[in-house]
C-alpha cells in the first residue's frame, strides 16, 4: 500500500506523531493507500519553512521565477499518462478526462502565470510639474491555499502558479480525500529544484491543518475552493485577522433553454454541462430551465441520452460517468434523491446504485434526472455535487430570469440562444459572476472567474489572481521646479 508524505522546506516529511489516513479508491471502495494525518506541529513546520524562504523567493526576477513555473508545467505535462492515472484511481473520475481536462489544464496554469507575470505591470500617474506617482505590486508573504477534492491537480495549481508567479511562498493543503496528485506534483518540485520552502505540501483534515492557516498570523491571505459551509468557517476566523480572502465556494447553476436555441449543439452540451466528472463540478448546470415550446422534446431527447450514458470503471476509455468520490458522498447523493422524491418530484431516470462488473463494492450512481418541483424546495435550492438534475419550464424571457435568479448562489449560468438582443440582456440581468452563451466550460485562464451571493467573494484568474497576491504600494516623488542654475 502506498504511503504519501507532506512536503516541507523541499523535502519529504513524515507527520510528526506518525499518524496516517486512509485513502479509498471509489472505483473498488477499497482502502489503497495512506495519506499523513497532520496537525498544527506539521503546519507550523511548513509556515517557518515558507517564512524563512520568502525574502529570497520574493526578490527573485520574474524570469527566474518564470524559469521554475514553465519547469514545473512541461514536468506536469511530461508525465500526463501517470498523473491521470493517479487522478482517476484517487477520485473515480473517467481516466479519459482526467487525460483530456485535467492535467493539461494543471500544466496550462502554471504555463500561464509563468508567463503572465513578466507582463504584469505597474501603473504611474503625473502631476505635471508637480510630482509623479507610482504604484508597486509587493508579495504579501506566505499565503494558504486550500483545494477541494473534485479536481485535485487542477484546482491545486490554480491557485499555487499564482502565488508563486506574485512572489509569495506558499502552504498548501490539498483535499485529504484526494491528495495523490498533490504528493506527486512535489516530487517534481524537487525534480525541477525548486527552492526549499517556497511551495510546502501538508496534507490531513480540514479542522486540524486548513484551521492554522485561518487563525495563524503570519499567513497573510488564504485562497479557499470548497462549500459554503467551510468557506463561511474560514472568513470568521481570518477576517477579524483582517487577511485577505478569495473564496470560492457552491453553485446551483440556471441552464436556461430557449426555443430558438441551436437544438443539437444545445443537447450534446448539456448532457456534459449535468454530468462531467459525476455532476461533481461547481460550475455544473443542476437547474435545466426549458422553454415550455419545447419542453417535452427536450425531456423526451434528454432522458433518452442520459440513459444511454456508459456508467462503470473509471480506467476503461469508453465509460463516461464513474464513481463519485466518497462512500458519504455517495449517502449524501442518494439522500437528495430520496428528498426530490418526498418533494414530490417525478423521478424521469437514474436514482439507482450501480454496480459494474468487478466494481460492485465502488460508489456508483445512475445520472438522475426530475421534474415536477418548485423552485423554492430544497432539491432546487441547496447544492447537492452530483449527477442529479432538476427540469422546470418556463413561458417568458421574465419568468426564465426569476426563476433562474431564485437562488442564495450566484457562480454561473447558461444561456442558450440565437436571439443576440435576448443574450445580452439576460446575461447582464442574471445574478452569476461567470455567464456562458450557446457554450458551457470554455475558460479563458486571462478572464476573472468567481461568484456573487452565496457562491464566493473575490475572483481569481489572469491579472485578477495576481492582484489579489500582491499588495499595492503609492510612492510619491515631489520634482516641483525649481531655479536652475546657470
Amino acid at each position: 500500500m502506498k504511503r504519501i508524505l507532506n512536503y516541507i522546506n523541499g523535502a519529504f516529511a513524515a507527520p510528526i506523531k506518525g499518524s496516517y489516513l486512509k485513502l479509498y479508491n471509489p472505483a473498488l471502495g477499497l482502502v489503497y493507500a495512506e495519506a499523513p494525518d497532520s496537525d498544527e506541529a506539521d503546519m507550523q513546520l511548513a509556515i517557518d519553512a515558507a517564512q524563512k524562504a520568502f525574502p529570497a523567493w520574493s526578490n527573485l526576477t520574474t524570469d527566474k521565477r518564470h524559469e521554475y513555473l514553465s519547469a514545473i508545467a512541461q514536468k506536469i505535462t511530461d508525465n500526463l499518462e501517470d498523473l491521470a492515472l493517479a487522478e482517476s484511481i484517487d477520485n473515480g473520475k473517467p481516466l479519459a478526462l482526467a487525460k483530456a481536462v485535467d492535467i493539461p489544464r494543471a500544466s496550462s496554469n502554471f504555463k500561464f502565470f509563468a508567463n503572465a507575470i513578466t507582463q504584469f505591470s505597474s501603473e504611474a500617474h503625473e502631476m505635471k510639474g508637480t510630482a509623479i506617482n507610482y504604484t508597486l505590486r509587493k508579495p504579501l508573504g506566505v499565503v494558504g491555499c486550500i483545494s477541494p477534492w473534485n479536481l485535485p491537480l487542477y484546482l491545486f495549481t490554480w491557485k499555487i502558479a499564482p502565488a508563486l508567479a506574485a512572489g509569495n511562498t506558499v502552504v498548501a493543503k490539498p483535499s485529504e480525500v484526494t491528495p495523490m496528485t498533490a504528493f506527486l506534483l512535489a516530487e517534481i518540485c524537487i525534480e525541477v529544484g525548486l527552492p526549499k520552502g517556497v511551495l510546502n505540501i501538508v496534507h490531513g483534515l480540514g479542522e486540524k491543518t486548513g484551521a492554522v492557516l485561518s487563525a495563524h498570523p503570519q499567513i497573510k491571505a488564504i485562497s479557499f475552493t470548497g462549500s459554503t459551509k467551510v468557506g463561511g468557517a474560514i472568513a470568521s476566523i481570518a477576517a477579524p485577522l483582517f487577511k485577505k480572502l478569495s473564496l470560492e465556494m457552491g453553485g446551483k447553476n440556471p441552464n436556461i433553454i430557449f426555443a430558438d436555441c441551436d437544438y443539437e449543439k444545445m443537447i450534446e452540451t448539456t448532457l456534459k454541462s449535468s454530468f462531467a466528472n459525476q455532476g461533481q463540478i461547481c460550475l455544473c448546470g443542476s437547474r435545466i430551465l426549458i422553454e415550455k415550446s419545447i419542453y417535452e422534446k427536450f425531456k423526451n431527447d434528454f432522458v433518452e441520452r442520459t440513459k444511454a450514458l456508459k456508467v462503470g470503471n473509471p480506467l476503461s476509455e469508453d465509460t463516461q460517468v464513474g464513481a463519485v468520490v466518497s462512500k458519504p458522498h455517495f449517502d449524501k447523493i442518494k439522500q437528495y434523491i430520496d428528498l426530490a422524491q418526498k418533494e414530490g418530484g417525478n423521478l424521469l431516470c437514474g436514482g439507482k446504485a450501480v454496480k459494474p462488473q468487478g466494481h460492485e463494492e465502488g460508489w456508483f450512481i445512475e445520472p438522475t434526472v426530475i421534474e415536477g418541483l418548485s423552485m423554492d424546495c430544497r432539491t432546487n435550492q441547496e447544492e447537492i455535487f452530483g449527477p442529479v438534475v432538476t427540469l422546470i419550464p418556463f413561458e417568458t424571457d421574465a419568468e426564465a430570469l426569476a426563476l433562474a435568479n431564485e437562488s442564495n448562489y450566484g457562480l454561473s449560468a447558461t444561456i442558450w440562444t440565437q436571439n443576440l438582443n435576448r443574450a445580452h440582456q439576460m446575461a447582464d440581468e442574471i445574478e452569476a459572476g461567470i455567464v456562458w452563451v450557446n457554450t458551457w466550460l470554455m475558460r479563458d485562464l486571462r478572464t476573472p472567474f468567481g461568484g456573487m451571493k452565496n457562491s464566493g467573494v473575490g475572483r481569481e484568474g489572469g491579472l485578477e489572481a495576481l492582484r489579489f497576491f500582491t499588495e499595492p504600494k503609492n510612492i510619491c516623488i515631489d520634482y516641483t521646479k525649481h531655479k536652475l542654475n546657470s
